[in-house]
């Protein structure tokens, strides 16, 4: 089911544009963007971009969160990150001319701006500090990868937890204005995101709550000793 259209979302007033690529336009190059691009508003659970189809445009993140996953062949998920607030999905694909790698789910009630592949590639090729600040993305997204994988292959189900929640605590988390942030995930997809079985996340849940790392209410995970989950999943 498509979202909503909503009213337009100016790129210059945008209070999340300097933490995204398109940080570094300024003047007639925001008015274009502005131009191109549309905003939506999507329900929760609403698919962005599917796994192997072809890149039509990139998303950017106004409000909300999203999943994005990649399923197995048993058809399980596996999330590869949970993207925020100025985050622009799908432009690796179109950049490589390949389908899109991924499944981008919105989590939550989201408003995305959507750039069509033309206006994106225009911008790419006329616009170096762009071109630059784009594979500067690229390359931190790599290394992310490789500590991600590094992480699955060398730590317990419990260290991998411990370093999930602190991940999210982040990602939940705007600027830091809060010293308790809830992580507002389904058990499913939070086991997901670690790699293991979605009972003995909620074993490991109990018993970071008995340690008194976490409090639960719903499916609401609040981080309550930082420090604790750090030692726990020995970064």
């Amino acid at each position: 089911m498509a979202g909503k259209q909503t009213p337009n979302v100016k790129c210059e007033d945008c209070e999340f544009r300097q933490q995204s690529l398109f940080g570094v336009l300024c003047g007639h190059e925001l008015d274009d963007l502005n131009e191109a691009k549309s905003c939506t508003a999507y329900k929760k659970g609403q698919v962005l971009l599917y796994e192997g189809t072809r890149p039509l445009g990139v998303f950017c993140i106004n409000r909300g969160k999203v999943k994005v996953y990649k399923l197995g062949i048993d058809g399980k998920e596996q999330i590869i990150r949970i993207a925020k607030e100025g985050d622009i999905l799908g432009y690796k694909a179109m950049i490589s001319n390949e389908t899109y790698p991924v499944t981008a789910e919105t989590l939550e009630p989201c408003t995305i701006c959507f750039l069509p592949k033309t206006d994106f590639l225009s911008l790419l090729s006329n616009n170096q500090e762009f071109n630059q600040k784009l594979l500067q993305a690229v390359c931190h997204e790599l290394g992310v990868m490789a500590d991600n994988l590094t992480n699955l292959a060398q730590k317990s189900v419990r260290e991998r937890l411990a370093v999930t929640l602190l991940m999210l605590r982040d990602t939940y988390g705007i600027d830091g204005e809060r010293e308790e942030v809830e992580i507002n995930l389904t058990r499913e997809d939070l086991a997901n995101i670690v790699g293991t079985a979605t009972e003995t996340l909620i074993r490991l849940l109990h018993d970071f709550k008995e340690e008194n790392l976490i409090i639960t209410k719903g499916r609401k995970i609040t981080v309550t000793d930082p420090k604790g989950l750090v030692k726990v999943g020995r970064l």
